[in-house]
Order: C-alpha cells, then sequence, then structure tokens
C-alpha cells in the first residue's frame, strides 16, 4: 500500500508532463528564430571585443578543402586575431593577425606573411600543407563580411560578456602567477 501512495503524486503528474513535450519545431534556431539573419556589425563588434580582439585586426582566408574550425577564434597576442581551418586530408592553416609590420624577425620563412594595412601583419602558417597552399591562403587574406563573421564567431550564447578572468592569478604584485617551488625544489 505504501508504494501505491508514493508513486499516485508521480502518476497525476505524467500528463502535465508529457503535454509540455514536443513543442519545439526541429527547424528552429538557437535562439528560436531564424538561424539565417546575419547580426548587425555593431553586435558582431560587440561578439569580437567580448573576444579580447580588436575588431580592426579580424581576418580571415580561404584556401580549397578548407574550413575554418569555430572552436579555434580567439585573441592573439594582446588584441589580435586567430583562428584555424582544416581539410579532411589533415592539413590545417592557422591565421593570427596582430600589430606590427613585415620584416624578416617577425616572418619566418615556414609563414607566408600579409601587411593589409599599415600596422597590421597577417600571419599564414600550415601543418601538412604545401608552400602553394600557404601562398594561396596569403593571397586570400581579407577582412570578413558581415555573413564570414557571423559564422565563424561562438554564437552570442557562448561568447563572454567581458573578457574571462584568470582565478589562478594573484591580485597584488604586477599579477603573475607565482610558481615558485619552494625550499629543495
Amino acid at each position: 500500500m505504501i508504494r501505491t501512495v508514493r508513486a499516485l503524486p508521480l502518476l497525476l503528474l505524467l500528463p502535465a508532463l508529457l503535454t509540455g513535450c514536443g513543442t519545439e519545431k526541429a527547424d528552429a534556431g538557437a535562439g528560436g528564430g531564424s538561424s539565417s539573419a546575419t547580426p548587425d556589425a555593431s553586435e558582431l563588434n560587440s561578439r569580437v571585443r567580448a573576444l579580447g580582439v580588436a575588431p580592426e585586426l579580424v581576418y580571415v582566408t580561404g584556401a580549397s578543402g578548407f574550413t575554418p574550425a569555430q572552436q579555434s577564434v580567439g585573441v592573439n597576442g594582446d588584441d589580435g586575431f586567430s583562428v584555424s581551418y582544416w581539410s579532411k586530408s589533415g592539413g590545417v592553416l592557422h591565421l593570427y593577425s596582430d600589430r606590427g609590420t613585415v620584416t624578416p624577425a617577425v616572418c619566418p620563412e615556414e609563414e607566408e606573411c600579409v601587411a593589409p594595412k599599415k600596422g597590421q601583419v597577417v600571419h599564414i602558417s600550415g601543418e601538412k600543407v604545401s608552400r602553394e597552399v600557404l601562398r594561396e591562403a596569403a593571397r586570400a587574406v581579407h577582412r570578413p563580411s558581415a555573413e564570414e563573421l557571423a559564422a565563424i564567431l561562438p554564437s552570442p550564447a557562448a561568447t563572454p560578456t567581458e573578457p574571462v578572468r584568470r582565478g589562478d592569478l594573484p591580485s597584488y604584485g604586477d599579477g603573475a602567477p607565482d610558481n615558485s617551488v619552494g625550499e629543495g625544489g
């Protein structure tokens, strides 16, 4: 008898629980609206800044058979930009943009470098890619359209509203982590 009394509240709630199931359409976007709508430039710039990236340093590229890896999008250095592209053949292209100029010290031979604007440099490097693929990617470097930028940025829900603060940095001194080993270390 005790088991029936315990199960009775659950049985009474079952019809109410079942009526809430299946109300969302399968083709609805993550936000419940159309996923084809491109955010406006100010929203995209806000999402870029939340990653710690200066919007003027965002560049993309293209090479035959390579697709951007969205999880690789992030900051490079102080406020530069980075993104990686992958191919089904196992090749990887890395794009890094930052402030600076193209010099032999800044751009080693194993990379391709582009100076799209004065004071900006874009590095293209790769793993398991030919020199010609690096050159193709370097020639294709450009500022992204709103659609391109929206496609590679993390979703608004995944983008922090302000730069993420590291929890392992002390609040005193220069803010560098204390990696001392102590006596005998």
